[in-house]
């Protein structure tokens, strides 16, 4: 019996920190979805990993390019400049407005507060969070707690989701 006790206090342990995990994310994740109604640009590269993101624009585009047996070679064309140009052109908050909208956040949308939005976020076994558009639905923006901040690291939405709109 003292087993099973135990064992019940050290889920609500965790469950409890999964949830002010949660929290303490929503509110970065809340100040970027401002940043990028507002189209704050200082905001938004505060609650950006840059360089995350960059690695991950370069590791799909070697997995796409590396399915085709004649276009291996271009992947090692495509090199950091490249991919400095894709991060200025794609990683800004013009972009990413595109996915805010897939989450229902239009220019007109009042963007609720982090309680709402930690009930969007999944707990990750790594220590990472990331939104969904659906309570049990797959990561779609990855976040990683850095320097006290949590980023966004990751993107796993559709690349058509992240057209520039001018």
């Amino acid at each position: 019996m003292r087993n099973l006790l135990a064992l019940a206090a050290a889920v609500l342990a965790l469950s409890a920190c999964a949830t002010a995990q949660k929290i303490g994310a929503a509110g970065d994740v809340h100040a970027l979805l401002i940043s990028i109604r507002d189209n704050d640009r200082a905001a938004f590269d505060a609650h950006v990993d840059h360089a995350a993101l960059k690695a991950q624009l370069q590791s799909t585009i070697e997995d796409q390019l590396g399915k085709s047996k004649s276009m291996k070679g271009l992947a090692a064309l495509l090199g950091p400049s490249t991919l400095d140009l894709a991060d200025q052109l794609l990683v800004q908050p013009k972009t990413f407005r595109l996915v805010a909208e897939q989450y229902g956040y239009r220019a007109d949308t009042q963007i609720p507060g982090p309680i709402v939005i930690s009930q969007a976020l999944k707990t990750l076994p790594d220590g990472r969070v990331c939104a969904t558009k659906k309570k049990d639905g797959p990561c779609l923006l990855m976040f990683t707690k850095e320097q006290g901040v949590w980023k966004l690291t990751g993107f796993e939405g559709d690349s058509s989701m992240l057209r520039l709109k001018l």
